[in-house]
């Protein structure tokens, strides 16, 4: 019922980020813009036809811990779409509800302590037996405050969350 995100399970053969939850996409191609791109591995990894996907635009860039910078790219899709995962990048896809993702109170951060003794933080947004978290839940928690806006009080908001 209603609007949902297209997600992924990335394969546990990868070499990096096994098993975590991703939206389908990637690095650029030499000469590629973003929406390029996206439309490209979208194909690629869950074999979502770029002839299927209205792009709405972009959502705000989002760098990861790791230095990399991510532009998502926000589509829509007039009906569920027909998915094949490549068995090499993904194990798993999967639609997880707009009303679930956009709504704070599903929104909490989460942390990891390094060997360093440093603490990691990061958003979390579980779901059933899903774990959606790192660069994903950011990327979908910039959504939220773009479209909504956020909570008025950020850091108290997490220190409730991660309780």
């Amino acid at each position: 019922e209603g609007a949902t995100v297209l997600l992924t399970r990335r394969a546990d053969t990868l070499a990096r980020h096994t098993g975590q939850i991703a939206f389908p996409g990637g690095r650029l191609d030499p000469g590629e813009n973003a929406v390029q791109a996206a439309l490209r591995e979208a194909d690629e990894e869950v074999a979502l036809k770029p002839s299927a996907v209205q792009v709405l635009g972009l959502s705000d860039a989002y760098e990861t811990g790791t230095g990399f910078l991510v532009t998502p790219v926000i589509g829509w899709l007039d009906a569920a779409p027909a998915v094949t995962p490549s068995p090499d990048e993904v194990a798993e896809v999967f639609e997880t509800p707009w009303d679930f993702l956009m709504d704070a109170a599903n929104h909490r951060r989460d942390f990891y302590d390094l060997d360093e003794g440093l603490r990691r933080w990061f958003w979390a947004m579980p779901w059933g037996e899903r774990y959606i978290w790192g660069v994903t839940a950011g990327i979908l928690k910039g959504l939220h405050a773009r479209l909504y806006g956020d909570e008025t009080h950020p850091v108290a908001a997490a220190d409730e969350d991660a309780a």
